[in-house]
């Protein structure tokens, strides 16, 4: 007889005859290309799909805006639940705008990069892409920031340049307190595209 291969209500392999055809349910289609962490079979997380598309569609765009918006929730709940007083609307537009400027582009190819020159998600693997983040990647990104945040303010080189002397080793050593955790949960667990989403959900923890 005939026969193809099914899947039946447990996701498992069985045997179809032509009398009961293949059907893959819309919910697994469309979480089948997605690491276990963001599969959504049940349809519980309203537009996930539409932004995984995005993701692929528009990788750069997507990511910058995604950590424009991670910037800006980030230090909105910085400023209204621990400073407190009034929005600072100019600081705001600073770090929303290195969001979506240099934070997701530059974030979405180093990633990939470090993916290509460092496969794989043992722990050897792992924990490689986690020093070069953070011994090389960091101390770039830190001083990246306090260049953007001195120009904005219309700081002359030479304030910038000390800026960067005086405080890049303690803004690295707190990143070191967060991060490399961080990491070792994105680089084990989480594919590529959705790297960028998930540090910007640490990130706003973060700021």
């Amino acid at each position: 007889m005939p026969y193809k291969a099914g899947i039946n209500g447990l996701g498992e392999p069985t045997l179809a005859t032509e009398e009961t055809p293949l059907i893959l349910s819309k919910s697994n289609a469309a979480g089948a290309g997605l690491a276990p962490l963001f599969r959504d079979p049940t349809g519980s997380i309203p537009g996930l799909q539409a932004y995984s598309d995005a993701l692929d569609k528009n990788p750069v765009a997507v990511k910058a805006l995604t950590s424009l918006v991670g910037w800006l929730l980030g230090d909105l709940i910085a400023q209204v639940f621990i400073s407190g007083g009034s929005i600072d609307c100019m600081r705001l537009a600073t770090l929303c705008s290195f969001g979506f400027i240099f934070h997701g582009p530059s974030g979405h190819y180093f990633y990939y990069y470090l993916d290509e020159i460092i496969p794989g998600t043992d722990a050897v693997h792992v924990c490689s892409k986690v020093a070069v983040d953070q011994l090389a990647w960091c101390p770039v990104f830190m001083s990246v920031f306090f260049s953007y945040l001195g120009l904005v303010n219309g700081d002359s080189f030479a304030t910038i340049g000390n800026k960067i002397k005086n405080d890049l080793f303690n803004a690295c050593l707190g990143s070191w307190k967060v991060w490399p955790i961080a990491h070792l949960i994105n680089f084990k667990f989480i594919p590529n595209k959705w790297r960028i989403p998930y540090i910007n959900a640490v990130q706003i923890a973060f700021n």
